[in-house]
């Protein structure tokens, strides 16, 4: 279903984070907000001019139902918990590009390593589109929050680098094509 530009009222308060600044904001019950991005579910909103991101727990306040739980078997292997983790960070995208930072080639490394108790522990290492993003953190957290909602995903490090420098060479051939660039 497609949200673009449909207006809401927010049902609660809820923490919007100010795009590209990062900071949180508390967002009003009753505010008007103008969806112009719903992907990987968050959602890209305009509230009185200024664009927020609002996770996709929160999308109760917006009028959707949150986000839920992934389903993967006790005894998976290795090669399907990679699998479910990379479908997750599948669902992260930049608040500003409507692609996913798989896709856009924003992670440049992600490995299971096993974990003392039972599971995995998850090392990315990604980059951002530009060093001086104030989304950052925002991304960097967002990798972080969807890798451990993998079942058997016990820690996940997620290590921000800008070496080498992003360049859109490092797309997909889709992101590309969805960007316009081919």
């Amino acid at each position: 279903m497609s949200y673009m530009h449909q207006t809401v009222i927010l049902s609660r308060e809820v923490i919007g984070v100010l795009i590209p600044a990062g900071t949180r904001v508390e967002l009003p019950e009753g505010a008007d907000a103008t969806i112009t991005q719903a992907l990987g579910g968050s959602y890209t909103v305009e509230v009185q001019g200024h664009l927020f991101r609002i996770d996709g727990k929160d999308a109760d306040a917006l009028g959707f139902e949150p986000t839920g739980d992934i389903v993967l078997a006790a005894d998976a292997s290795e090669e399907e918990v990679t699998a479910a983790v990379r479908k997750q960070l599948e669902t992260v995208y930049d608040p500003e590009i409507p692609i996913n930072i798989v896709e856009l080639g924003l992670v440049y490394d992600c490995r299971l390593e096993p974990a003392a108790d039972e599971g995995w522990n998850l090392h990315v290492v990604m980059t951002l589109t530009a060093p001086g993003c104030g989304m950052g953190d925002v991304l960097v957290n967002d990798v972080k929050t969807k890798a451990l909602q993998v079942p058997m995903v016990r820690e996940a490090d997620v290590e921000l680098t800008f070496d080498p420098p992003w360049t859109q060479d490092m797309m997909s051939d889709a992101a590309k094509l969805q960007a316009g660039f081919l």
